[in-house]
Order: C-alpha cells, then sequence, then structure tokens
C-alpha cells in the first residue's frame, strides 16, 4: 500500500474537493481518499499494482479545472494502516458524544478516540452524577437530624457510608451505560477507539501503532484536577475530584485545599455525613469570583454547620509523622502555622486542561496561558478544519456549555451556515445548601463595562414560601438597565435557587423587563414568587405590601 500526498489547484469551494474525491473513488486500487478544499490537497491510499501515482494526478485534473502543482509519495510499511474518516473526535465526554450524536444525523463516518476516564468523561464517571448523589445523600442526613418546626424532634440517621458510596458507583455505571454507550451502540457511521490519541500532522493522528486521518477534527479531551507542585503533597494520603468517590471508609476528619466550589460542595457533604470538615480558602473568601456578599452568606451558613473555614491560608509544605499530615501555611501577615490532619486531605485546585499529551506543537494549534485551546465563537481554533470543545477550550466549563459546543463544532465545521455560541445569559448553579446560581454580569462586571444599572436584593425573610417553609437563608438579586429596565443578570443565594435562575435566563433571553417580572401573576407560597418581590423592590418597600399586593 502506498500514500499519495497532493497539492491541488483550483479547488473554490467543498463541492470541488467532494467532486474530486468521487472520482477518485470509483477508480480501481484506490483504497481511501481525503480531499481538503480549505487545505488545498489530498490524500490517497492505493494498491499500486492496479493504479499508479500519475495516473491519480491524472484523475484529479479530468475536466480542466484543477491540477496537482506537488505530490509526495511514500510506502505504507507493513502492519502500519491509516484509515480515513469525514470527522474525528479526540475524546469521550459530553462535548464528544454530543458531536458523535451530531455527526450520526448528518451520515458522516466519524472516528471517535477515548483515554484516561471511562467512555462518559468527568460529569457521568466523576463529576455531576456522584458529587450530585452524595450532596443529595448528605442533605437528606441533615434533614434528618435538623428541624425548624416545633414539635419536630428528629431522631437521628444511621449512615453506612460503605453502602452509599457503592449505590452511587452503580449509579454512575448505569447512567454511563443508559446515557452514553446505549446511545451511539446502533450507530452505522461512528468507530470507537480505546487509546492516546497524538498529531501526527495537521490531518493525522496517532493511537500506538494506527493512523487516522480526517478531513476534519475536533478536540474535546477535557481537563482533569490541577494538584499543584506542593513540597510533600504527593508522598501523603490525599484525594482530588477524581478519587474521592472511590472511598468506603467515612474519614473522621477532612482537610479541603481550595474553596471554590468543589471545596464547598463536598466540603458541606462529608461535614453532614459525620466527618470533621476543614476548608483552607487560599484567599480572604470562599467563591472569590463572586461578590463579596454571596461569599458572606454562604460561609455565615457553612460555619453553623460545623465546617471551619481558613481564609488567606497558602499550604507550600506536606509531611507525615507520627500517623498525621502535617500541612505547612502561610498566613497573611508572614507567619507560618503547622496544621495536623489525622484523615485525609481533599485537593480542590482547580482543574488543568488535558493538551499537553497530544503533541498539539506539532500543528501549531494556539493554547492560551493555562494550556487551554484557543477557539473564537465558532469553536475553531487558528487551524481552520480543527475545532474544540468542552473543559479543554477556552470556554465556560461545564458539562451542558460541552454538549452544545460539541453539536455546534459540528455543525459549524460540516455547514455552509456556522452558528456562533453565546454565553451572555449562561445560568449556572453551585449546589451547596442553599445553593448559589446566577446568570448574566453582576453590578461589578456593570460597573466596569460602563453600564448604568440599578441593584437590589431581597432578603428570603421577606419571601413568604421561605417564611412558611422556615427556612429564610439567602437573598435574591437583581441588577437592572436603568434606562432600558432590561434585566442585566441576577444572583440568588437559597434552597433550590437553581431552580429559580432558569426562570430569570428565560427572560433574559426574551428581552424581559425588570416592570414586566414584577408585574407578572406568581402562585402563593412558591420560591419563585421571590423573583416578582425582588423586582418589585426597585419600585417599592415589599415590607409594606399585603400577601400577594403588587
Amino acid at each position: 500500500m502506498r500514500r499519495l500526498e497532493m497539492k491541488i489547484a483550483g479547488m473554490t469551494c467543498d463541492s470541488c474537493a467532494r467532486g474530486i474525491a468521487q472520482r477518485l473513488v470509483g477508480e480501481k486500487g484506490i483504497l481511501q481518499v481525503d480531499i481538503s478544499y480549505e487545505q488545498g490537497s489530498g490524500v490517497v491510499l492505493y494498491d499500486p499494482t492496479q493504479i499508479r501515482a500519475d495516473q491519480i494526478v491524472a484523475v484529479v485534473a479530468q475536466g480542466g479545472h484543477y491540477r496537482v502543482v506537488n505530490c509526495e509519495e511514500e510506502v505504507v510499511p507493513q502492519g502500519k494502516s491509516e484509515e480515513i474518516f469525514d470527522l474525528i473526535i479526540i475524546g469521550g465526554g459530553s462535548a464528544a458524544f454530543a458531536a458523535a450524536i451530531h455527526a450520526e444525523e448528518l451520515g458522516l463516518r466519524t472516528l471517535m478516540v477515548n483515554d484516561g476516564l471511562p467512555i462518559g468523561g468527568t460529569c457521568v464517571n466523576v463529576g455531576c452524577v456522584p458529587s450530585k448523589f452524595l450532596v443529595r445523600a448528605a442533605e437528606s442526613v441533615w434533614r434528618a437530624t435538623h428541624s425548624p418546626f416545633a414539635g419536630i424532634h428528629p431522631r437521628g440517621v444511621e449512615v453506612d457510608f460503605g453502602a452509599l458510596m457503592q449505590q452511587g458507583r452503580e449509579l454512575v455505571a448505569e447512567m454511563r451505560q443508559r446515557k452514553y454507550l446505549d446511545v451511539v451502540r446502533d450507530f452505522s457511521g461512528l468507530t470507537l477507539v480505546q487509546g492516546h490519541a497524538q498529531f501526527v500532522d495537521a490531518h493525522t493522528i496517532a493511537v500506538g501503532h494506527q493512523h487516522y486521518r480526517g478531513h476534519k477534527l475536533l478536540i474535546a479531551t477535557g481537563a482533569r484536577p490541577n494538584v499543584p507542585d506542593f513540597e510533600g503533597l504527593a508522598h501523603v494520603n490525599y484525594h482530588t475530584s477524581r478519587t474521592i468517590f472511590s472511598l468506603t471508609q467515612l474519614p473522621k476528619t477532612l482537610t479541603i485545599l481550595g474553596a471554590g466550589y468543589v471545596g464547598l460542595e463536598m466540603g458541606q457533604s462529608f461535614q453532614r455525613l459525620g466527618a470533621h470538615v476543614r476548608i483552607l480558602a487560599y484567599t480572604e473568601r470562599v467563591l472569590r469570583r463572586l461578590s463579596p456578599d454571596i461569599s458572606e452568606e454562604l460561609t455565615r451558613h457553612l460555619q453553623a454547620e460545623g465546617i471551619e473555614l481558613l481564609p488567606n491560608f497558602q499550604p507550600y509544605k506536606f509531611e507525615s509523622k507520627d500517623g498525621l499530615t502535617r500541612i505547612h501555611c502561610r498566613r497573611p501577615d508572614g507567619t507560618n502555622v503547622v496544621l495536623e490532619e489525622p484523615g485525609t486531605i481533599l485537593v480542590a485546585t482547580g482543574i488543568r486542561p488535558n493538551t499537553d499529551q497530544l503533541k498539539l506543537a506539532r500543528i501549531g494549534v494556539q493554547l492560551d496561558s493555562r494550556g487551554h485551546i484557543q477557539v473564537d465563537s465558532y469553536l475553531r481554533t487558528n487551524l481552520p478544519h480543527v475545532y474544540a470543545a468542552g473543559d479543554v477550550a477556552t470556554t465556560p466549563a461545564y458539562v451542558y456549555t460541552a454538549a452544545l459546543e460539541g453539536k455546534t463544532a459540528v455543525h459549524n465545521a460540516f455547514s455552509a451556515e456556522p452558528q456562533p455560541i453565546n454565553y451572555e445569559i449562561l445560568p449556572w448553579v453551585v449546589f451547596t445548601d442553599p445553593q448559589v446560581a446566577g446568570v448574566g454580569i453582576d453590578e461589578r462586571d456593570a460597573e466596569v463595562q460602563g453600564i448604568p444599572f440599578e441593584v437590589r436584593s431581597l432578603p428570603l425573610s421577606e419571601v413568604p414560601r421561605s417564611i412558611a417553609a422556615r427556612d429564610m437563608r439567602g437573598f435574591i438579586k437583581l441588577i437592572r438597565h436603568v434606562e432600558t429596565d432590561r434585566l442585566l443578570g441576577a444572583r440568588i443565594v437559597a434552597t433550590e435557587g437553581g431552580e429559580l435562575v432558569q426562570q430569570l435566563s428565560l427572560a433574559m433571553r426574551m428581552g424581559a423587563t425588570v416592570s414586566e417580572l414584577a408585574s407578572g401573576l406568581c402562585p402563593y407560597l412558591t420560591l419563585s414568587e421571590g423573583i416578582k418581590l425582588a423586582a418589585l423592590t426597585f419600585g417599592k418597600d415589599v415590607r409594606k405590601l399585603s400577601c400577594c399586593a403588587t
């Protein structure tokens, strides 16, 4: 078998490339064909006993519109083969599967190469599914041991941690099978390969000794936990979000490095299940990228549950001694302190994109300073035929955005009418209790952007549903454009705040004004009534309104 690479002049569109490919496929001895209009090139695998290179060049030139201006021929060594696909997807998570589903709908010949985590990627295996399972399980323990109602005396609960975690692992296996493997089982155009992919050239990847060539390529390799290079950390007992769900015994104590959403969700869950949790915040407050009122509100409730929060503690050295892990930290005043951890450490210090092993330097794909693949609003990299989606790209790192990006990338790669991604009204949730949710911009963003704005924050102590439920933790904050009355954004701290934020996201998508939110009808004693009340605060004092009054 031989491989012929050609530079082809005269192509003006993808239809030209398809026409050349169709003529070549019909020739005896042609094994595989890949013609790219964007690259002005073609690659043909052929049997030299049945057709020669000059004959292939002649077929390309039929009709007089195209000509081969340069070509290189090489023998494909025995034992080495190369398959050609319309689309190669590197990765096996949410972005990759959404891409594969849309590729099947388009009738494409698609290759998916998965490595690292099992099929399904972070979300189903070590992210959303097991973490929210644990959050809800811990919440049931909390409800069984605490009641805000007079005359209700909780009797406590017995936690079989091993059985709980086993049920979580069974859920992961079920979801991975139902929502991933079963979905693509009958796809006629999809080939699944397990192994590590590396780029050979701009159109070719190697998985072991096998080479695969793609007309278009989508990089959706996701990200992994970022483990800082602290002295001694590699030699002590620690977990990350990838390994914490493998625990079979509840640690008596748990120190968490990092006060982002992973650290807080896991910290509260393990505290409620019976561990004593300590969280080291590297900065002055938790969820430091959000406004201080959110951090302060959430901190108050986490501390009320017994979680120890240590702001501005900077770990720099770890050591094991006498059955303890000693954590050396620097404090803001320059002094050092040594913390002792007899149980387990959870490293929750962000994520790192999986780009370092792909050999991207060979093809010149541009990365940002943190190693994420730079993409435009169409998910394109600086190479027009290479796209990126999900946590590996410079886009928001959520499973639902990854899925949208995977589908959109395939559409844009094979459509004459590409669609941009717009995240201006992206809703998000932190699954603590109370939850933290948001959409759009906050008051700090509006100020930086020079937008005339007003902000109102309604405590849940003014929401009838919260009063009746005896759970008045949190607030609803709305940011409005002074001149247009349009909703610019919202932030919510509330039980099930994630359910409220979608209502606000839809309102922003439809261009609703704050006045329209204030004039809507809401069922009495629903949490969504809090949205109406928060909107009313721009013009009225809701404390002076009767129930349901506007």
